[in-house]
């Protein structure tokens, strides 16, 4: 047994790390329960401190180099992608480490509205999940200054407001933990200490911190005041943690001292060499005095600009500092009571400036509604006014109590013919109801008022309380059960002055029972808000927020497909151009052929033509054809088949063959007869047309066509001409023949079909997952393992993931749970999950959806509950707000939803004329 350390420090090491005990280094060799087994490290340097102690902070030479890059980088902000080049050229690092830089000081600076440096120090507050407040102060000055400045502003909080705080410091900030009871204009936290009085406030702070022990220690052990060898055997570290404490109560004893008989101030300190030495060490090596002492002038000479910020939900920037390990702690709570914990943060919070840098309208009108009282009944305006001490009668015609003014009214004169609330009227006519318990309260506020009915005799009870304390009860009650305002307003509601109204504001603050801040949208001036009011106002507001990414239902994200694949009619695409993206976003999906032109882009084209994709192939944009490829049956046979309007095939950009087509499969021997020779010669000669073929292989026209198109169906060639495929889906193999007189006699040619090429990529690419990945998010805008049940050349979801992870932890998508009702990992784009925010927030729009069996946005029975509908040309079903109610299924008109009359007859209307046969089942 050699000594105890923490518990969370026990935890959070691991084998292999050394840290110092006393003065000595052990090295961990493992962690049990309870115990925590190490050896001696034989003078190897500590790899992480002492839980308790200090952490190696960064230099101060290192800290402004952060600071320029900080500065630089914001600077260039709104280029991202050039500031991130920038960032790899100036500071040497990585693509991805320069695109994550960039993104989280542009997160950063969305919330706070600037970048912290060490020239621009921000202080930042906001609610915590128990109701207490956390204050970051961003000032990226390392370690070592920051602990001196949070040590020395942590022991002036506590001796202006007699509170103990928690509180944290790390190389880019400080972190205060504010309690209920605790409350202070945001600002003024940069004026309690200045360059004169903070070396006084740092040492008292230092004889109370851990680290004066530990220093302590240290320097008497060198010292050789302690002996850590007795007898040729090393002393133990508890027996000299003892000594080395007794000999600290020998020379120093006000240090130890019982702090009840402690006299009031500053404990003084000896004149001792260990004691000099141990405070220099502490003022100088742990903690950079001389640098606080700088950065004070410079925020009092305006050198260094200081910014106060009240945020919704902390900045990025925080959540390093609220995070802390326990050794950045400036106090002695453990890691599992600290008040920093209760802070949630949620990435999955909305990237917008105005949601979590402000709160939002409606949850400021909504909370302030309901902390006013209401009143539905005589008794119940009693109770009211004596909650609110006095209502004024504006107040009654705004209708702020919820009833209505007649009857409000009519209640009140109920109360005073009781004798239980008068009418206090102002001397410039104006009036407002009291209760009659406050009376003396009205009247020592509003001397000059006059009280109707004027009441048998007033109270001259020298224990009435005075004026300010009677505009500061008053102004209690009124705070309490209103929503933020500012002084003036409250000055002209309540007809009183404005200097009597701040003054009973400020006692109010200092009590921590109102905040002061700017909370309401286009207010300028200082507002006020009760602070139980203002955490309600934040929680509504962060909840509004959560609900808005909280995961959606099944029949919302088919309608965000439908609007993301641009196959409902407001979103519909058009020209060419509209072509060319429909072809980006669906490649690699294969289709039946002849659903392609009749089908899928009609679906997603308005007013769809055959010459924009004509175009887009002849000019060598678009290529055509099956990408998965067809597996031989393994038993020696050759293979066969042939193409037809049901083959498989999907259309994708030249410049994507290299990770869309897998490469041969070493399977071409398996061909027989002319597709053999054929697929050699292209090989061989590269695109060629049809009588090139014929002419090269010898073989018939009809034999050069079948094999082509068998080579089409084993998905080992293509053509630059949509009409051979349009030939062979309408079934006339053999096309029209027309004569030709040669030179040698008559014979009989096919129309022009273009040139045949194999289709294979120029240069395979080697890791092609990552590609397919990215080109299921662009198809799907959200990607979860059900989406992949009719993608037929998509990795298995086991390889996906690793590479959506991998990508999420790049920061260019989201993970998390978007979608209901499914298991397992979702991953999404940013922009996917906005729109997907949108369909939600749009809500029904009655609009009927058709769309084919064969698309990619039939998820009947995948997404939704139900059989599925088989992907065969011909099957279509209709979608209401996300959710199938009918379909086409062999002819057949199948109910899937018991939905309204009028919709389902719109439905049958839409696919009638599809229908062979007039049977309806209804499943």
């Amino acid at each position: 047994f050699v000594g105890t350390v923490n518990e969370d420090f026990a935890i959070e090491s691991m084998a292999g790390d050394v840290f110092l005990l006393g003065n000595t280094p052990w090295k961990i060799k493992r962690v049990e329960s309870g115990r925590v087994r190490v050896q001696d490290a034989q003078g190897l340097a500590p790899t992480i401190p002492f839980w308790l102690g200090e952490a190696p902070g960064r230099t101060w030479e290192l800290s402004e180099e952060v600071s320029k890059l900080r500065e630089a980088v914001d600077q260039r902000l709104q280029h991202a992608e050039e500031t991130a080049r920038w960032t790899m050229d100036e500071a040497g690092v990585s693509q991805d480490a320069a695109q994550q830089l960039v993104a989280y000081l542009e997160e950063g600076k969305r919330v706070l509205g600037m970048v912290p440096t060490a020239k621009r120090v921000v202080a930042e507050r906001f609610f915590d999940e128990s109701g207490g407040m956390q204050v970051v102060v961003h000032a990226p000055f390392g370690a070592r200054l920051n602990r001196a400045w949070g040590m020395a502003l942590r022991k002036r909080i506590c001796r202006t407001f007699d509170l103990e705080l928690q509180a944290s410091a790390t190389d880019d900030g400080l972190n205060f933990s504010l309690g209920p009871q605790l409350s202070f204009p945001l600002e003024e936290i940069f004026t309690y200490l200045s360059e004169r009085t903070v070396e006084e406030v740092l040492r008292a702070a230092m004889l109370q911190a851990p680290l004066f022990g530990t220093r302590w220690r240290w320097n008497a052990t060198r010292a050789l005041g302690v002996l850590r060898h007795t007898g040729g055997k090393k002393v133990p570290s508890p027996l000299l943690r003892m000594r080395s404490d007794d000999l600290l109560a020998a020379v120093f004893p006000a240090q130890v001292q019982c702090q009840d008989n402690a006299p009031a101030g500053n404990i003084e300190v000896p004149d001792h060499p260990l004691v000099f030495e141990t405070m220099r060490d502490c003022l100088t090596e742990a903690s950079d005095l001389e640098g606080l002492k700088w950065v004070l002038a410079e925020i009092e000479t305006g050198g260094i600009e200081v910014y106060a910020r009240d945020t919704v939900q902390p900045s990025a920037f925080s959540h390093q500092i609220l995070n802390a390990m326990p050794y950045a702690f400036l106090d002695d709570a453990p890691l599992e009571e600290r008040r920093a914990r209760a802070v949630a943060l949620r990435r999955a919070l909305p990237e917008d400036s105005r949601d979590l840098a402000a709160l939002e309208p409606a949850a400021i009108l909504e909370e302030s509604k309901n902390a006013w009282p209401w009143a539905r009944d005589e008794y119940e305006l009693h109770d009211s006014l004596l909650l609110l001490g006095i209502l004024p009668e504006d107040d009654v015609a705004a209708e702020r109590g919820g009833s209505p003014q007649t009857d409000m009214e009519a209640w009140f004169e109920n109360l005073v013919q009781s004798g239980r609330a008068f009418r206090l009227r102002h001397r410039e006519g104006s009036c407002a109801w009291i209760a009659a318990e406050n009376v003396p309260l009205a009247m020592a506020a509003y001397p000059e008022s006059v009280l109707e009915p004027a009441p048998p005799r007033l109270s001259t009870d020298p224990s009435d309380p005075s004026h300010e304390d009677a505009v500061l009860s008053l102004i209690r009650g009124r705070v309490e059960c209103y929503g933020p305002f500012v002084p003036s307003e409250f000055a002209g509601s309540l007809n009183l002055s404005l200097s009597d109204l701040k003054v009973a504001l400020v006692r109010l603050e200092s009590q921590g029972l109102v905040l002061r801040g700017r909370f309401r949208p286009g207010v300028i001036e200082d507002e006020y808000c009760d602070r139980r009011i203002l955490a309600r106002i934040h929680r509504a507001t962060i909840s509004g927020l959560r609900k808005q990414v909280e995961p959606v239902a099944p029949a919302t994200f088919i309608k965000f497909l439908f609007r993301w694949q641009h196959a409902d009619s407001p979103s519909q695409l058009q020209g060419e151009s509209g072509v060319l993206q429909v072809v980006e976003t669906l490649q690699g999906f294969e289709a039946p052929a002849g659903a392609w032109e009749s089908e899928l882009l009609p679906c997603r084209i308005s007013d769809y033509k055959s010459s924009d994709l004509d175009r887009l192939c002849t000019g060598g944009e678009v290529v055509w054809g099956r990408v998965s490829k067809r597996q031989e049956n393994g038993n020696g046979s050759k293979f066969r088949g042939t193409s037809s309007r049901n083959t498989p095939i999907t259309f994708l950009l030249r410049e994507s063959l290299g990770w869309q087509v897998d490469p041969a499969n070493g399977a071409e021997h398996e061909l027989s007869g002319a597709a053999q020779e054929v697929l050699e010669y292209l090989a061989r000669k590269g695109a060629s047309f049809p009588p090139d073929i014929v002419a090269s292989t010898r073989r018939l026209p009809s034999d050069v066509d079948d094999a082509l198109w068998q080579l089409v169906a084993s998905g080992r060639v293509t053509a630059d001409s949509l009409e051979a495929l349009r030939v062979r889906i309408k079934g006339k193999q053999n096309g029209r023949r027309r004569p030709s007189k040669l030179k040698t006699g008559v014979a009989y040619r096919r129309p022009g079909y273009g040139r045949w090429s194999l289709l294979e990529p120029a240069s395979p690419q080697p890791e092609p997952i990552e590609s397919r990945a990215r080109q299921l998010l662009k198809r799907y805008g959200l990607l979860c393992p059900e989406l992949l049940f009719r993608e037929t050349t998509a990795p298995r979801w086991r390889e996906l993931v690793r590479v959506l992870r991998l990508l999420e932890a790049r920061g260019e998508i989201r993970g998390g749970r978007f979608v209901a009702g499914f298991v397992g990992e979702q991953f999404a784009l940013p922009e996917a999950v906005e729109l997907l925010r949108k369909v939600k927030n749009d809500g029904p729009q009655d609009e009927l959806v058709s769309v084919s069996a064969c698309d990619p946005l039939n998820v009947v029975g995948i997404l939704t509950p139900g059989e599925k509908v088989p992907a065969v040309l011909g099957n279509r079903v209709v979608f209401k707000d996300g959710v199938p109610i009918c379909s086409l299924e062999n002819g057949d008109l199948v109910d899937r939803s018991k939905t309204d009359e009028a919709a389902l007859a719109s439905a049958h209307t839409t696919l009638q004329p599809l229908s062979s046969k007039q049977r309806v089942k209804t499943v």
